[in-house]
């Protein structure tokens, strides 16, 4: 059992598991970790000026990281790679205009905001990359993007303090990201990389700094830290949902620091309870209200239809202004002899459609073509019939009878009056499935025009809304269900989008469909209003689309994709800007010295932390001041290693398209290892040489020596980010002559 502390029945000083070198133990009484703000340098000399100097050190990293990030910022003065979605968006949102994109709405509503304050107007079309921006006032979303990628080095810079307490592995680790090329690339223009790696940093910085208030609980700098780390959480969330990796690891730290205060026997149960309830509020309830505050924001300020309505809900349509679908009063339950359009529930799915045209020969039967088609259009209209019934339904005089869930009904074609229809012939694209056609004379058919038209979690005799409703409609004869598989058909389909039936009953958007339009005489109509979905709808719809719309991401024609073993090797960059000689070139390429030294920082990480970990459980004697260097490898790194993995295994498990800046990042705890793991490294080193001025010339000079490669090499690279002009590198009189050390690489 652990023994009580001096000071900790009062619950205010329980000891926690610090990142780096163990927790500040509370009370009175000192020990080793009290005195870690004065560790003293290899050979036993102390540090004195130390802390004085880490202001000035902060203000030095600081300069230099906003200037190497808008160093030439309005360069080059046209639209550089993925500028083109991300200005684009931000221009919908100072136009008010809904679009659809597969990310969470924050990065876009900031650039969007940063446009606005810095004059930007939301006309600059942003159509494809190398158009000039003119007269359009660009710099200010340029710039946005900018200071939060120059935060990222200070933010390292204080974590890695926080984390070992040295200066030099603080410096070491700021240097790295100043003057890697990547980053600064990644930080110059409308980006969402930037934002999200801002939150981030933030996260961790947050978290390590609420972990040194360990020995404060409930104090207001503890509150103020761990509240900061809530609100990083959810900006990282908010911007991409790569932001998860980040909360995950907070997490992870969290339950770490609860188990820990759970075996303190010091703690009373209420104490503990008051440490889990801040937690839940902190670090699970403030960013979640945050988090769907954005929404509320994004669906409040884009309130126009735009190119995004598609992708969403008919429901969620008619609130858009400028919808066709807006203001519009409808009968609420579907009745025999309706006259409707019936949408497929797939991202793009379209409207079941039919024409005149036939399906060619040896494409199944030479029948009418049915297909589902994006735009409105009167083939898409269809007549509600019963399967056994020719009564003309639109006589005035006739009862209106509901359609109900289980019902078997026929669908008829208005423009061509002919029945949808389907039979065990092959569809024309997707094999296996059956085709799905128009047939019969006025009407009149065969029983393979008969359909069950099913709700989603209803039960039979229930009325189908019209909107509302998932509705999936069965072949009675082969029991296949119609659906719409997101292939284009050739030029004989119109290029409009394959409908199959599939004997395949999984449950999936593209088996699923809801009615739109809906015309009946003899019906009331209501507002659309009356079916407005509410906010929680709306955000579990929304996050469905972008789920499905991430992993169906495929990659451009001509776009350099790449995989995730490719990315620590910086194996591949990306073209921002320019392709040929003529062209102003910008290629996004990490600082190959830098990204090779991280990467072999981490198996040189493993092997000393392994070493460690053996010699301590081993009982091997160590002075105070390599006990305390063992700590900071084991907990602080360990931390900072965590976040790596976490950062990058993921990626290997994704079946989305994948790109070079998904790394960045995982770069950044990898160069955060590297600043704390070579610190470590070159005081042991030199803790055992003596008299002390040897050691300290070691340590200094191995100190010096990595700064100094980092600056050489961002000197003969620094080209790649604020750009090329002239003969590529294969060429032997080009600047960039020589430096082209991997055949990948495209500059």
């Amino acid at each position: 059992m652990r023994r009580a502390r001096p000071g900790a029945a009062r619950g205010g000083a329980p000891r926690m598991p610090a990142a780096g070198g163990g927790r500040a133990e509370a009370g009175q009484r000192g020990g080793p970790l009290r005195q870690r703000g004065s560790r003293r340098l290899p050979g036993g000399t102390a540090r004195p000026a130390a802390a004085a100097a880490r202001p000035a050190a902060l203000a030095l990293v600081t300069l230099l990281s906003f200037a190497s990030r808008f160093h030439r910022l309005p360069e080059p003065p046209h639209v550089c790679w993925d500028e083109t979605h991300f200005g684009k968006m931000g221009s919908y949102y100072i136009n008010r205009t809904f679009f659809f994109d597969v990310h969470p709405p924050l990065g876009k509503m900031l650039i969007g905001l940063a446009g606005y304050l810095s004059g930007y107007d939301g006309t600059f079309p942003f159509q494809k990359p190398g158009d000039r921006y003119e007269q359009h006032n660009y710099v200010g979303m340029r710039g946005f993007c900018a200071f939060l990628g120059s935060c990222l080095a200070p933010f390292a810079y204080l974590t890695v303090l926080e984390l070992s307490k040295s200066l030099p592995a603080a410096l070491l680790t700021a240097f790295i990201l100043i003057f890697d090329t990547g980053c600064i690339t990644l930080s110059q223009y409308i980006l969402l990389d930037p934002i999200l790696m801002f939150f981030l940093m933030g996260a961790v910085l947050s978290m390590v700094k609420c972990n040194s208030c360990a020995d404060r609980p409930f104090s207001a700098s503890w509150w103020f830290w761990l509240s900061l780390t809530g609100v990083n959480l959810a900006g990282a969330m908010g911007v991409k949902f790569v932001g998860l990796f980040v909360v995950l690891l907070v997490g992870l730290n969290t339950i770490y620091d609860l188990w820990d205060l759970l075996g303190n026997l010091s703690l009373s149960l209420v104490v503990f309870g008051k440490h889990l309830l801040a937690r839940v509020l902190c670090l699970i309830l403030l960013p979640l209200a945050l988090y769907m505050a954005m929404f509320a924001v994004h669906f409040t300020v884009l309130n126009k239809s735009g190119p995004g309505d598609g992708f969403f809900s008919s429901a969620f349509q008619s609130q858009l202004i400028g919808n066709n679908l807006h203001n519009v009063s409808v009968p609420e339950h579907l009745a025999y002899g309706s006259v409707v359009t019936i949408k497929n529930l797939r991202m793009a799915g379209g409207y079941l459609h039919s024409h005149w045209h036939l399906y060619p020969e040896g494409i199944g039967a030479r029948q009418q073509q049915v297909t589902a088609y994006l735009h409105k259009d009167l083939n898409n209209l269809w007549i509600i019939k019963k399967h056994d019934s020719d009564t003309d339904l639109s006589d005035p005089s006739s009862p209106v009878e509901f359609v109900r869930h289980g019902d078997i009904i026929r669908l008829e074609h208005k423009e061509t009056s002919r029945n949808l229809h389907s039979h065990q012939h092959e569809a024309p694209l997707t094999r296996k499935h059956f085709q799905v056609t128009g047939y019969g004379i006025n009407g009149t058919g065969d029983s393979n025009d008969f359909w069950r038209i099913e709700v989603v979690g209803r039960k039979a005799g229930k009325l189908i809304k019209v909107l509302r409703s998932q509705v999936r409609l069965t072949h009675v004869s082969t029991g296949c269900i119609l659906g719409s598989s997101g292939k284009t058909l050739p030029k004989w389909g119109w290029e409009q989008v394959e409908v199959t039936c599939t004997p395949y009953l999984k449950e999936t958007p593209n088996s699923l469909w809801n009615f739109e339009d809906h015309i009946n005489p003899k019906l009331p109509n209501i507002s659309l209003d009356v079916l407005k979905p509410s906010f929680a709808e709306i955000l579990l719809e929304s996050h469905m689309v972008m789920i499905r719309g991430n992993s169906g991401l495929k990659p451009k024609d001509n776009e350099v994709t790449s995989k995730p073993w490719h990315w620590p090797i910086n194996y591949q960059g990306l073209r921002f800007s320019g392709v040929n000689e003529t062209d102003y070139r910008v290629y996004l390429l990490g600082n190959p010295v830098i990204w090779w030294l991280n990467l072999v920082t981490i198996g040189l990480y493993l092997l000393m932390a392994v070493s460690t970990a053996v010699t301590l459980k081993r009982g091997v004697q160590l002075t105070s001041e390599l006990k305390e260097l063992s700590r900071v490898m084991l907990r602080g790194g360990g931390q900072i290693m965590l976040g790596w993995l976490l950062h990058y295994l993921p990626f290997f498990m994704m079946g989305r398209v994948l790109y070079f800046h998904h790394y960045f990042p995982a770069m950044l705890f990898s160069s955060m290892l590297t600043g704390i793991t070579w610190d470590t490294l070159l005081q042991f080193c030199a803790g055992f040489l003596s008299p002390s001025n040897t050691a300290r010339k070691v340590y200094r000079g191995g100190f010096l020596a990595l700064v100094l490669l980092i600056m050489y090499s961002f000197y003969l690279f620094h080209p790649l980010s604020y750009g090329m002009i002239g003969p590529m590198a294969s060429d032997p009189s080009s600047p960039m002559a020589g430096l082209r050390w991997m055949d990948s690489w495209e500059f």
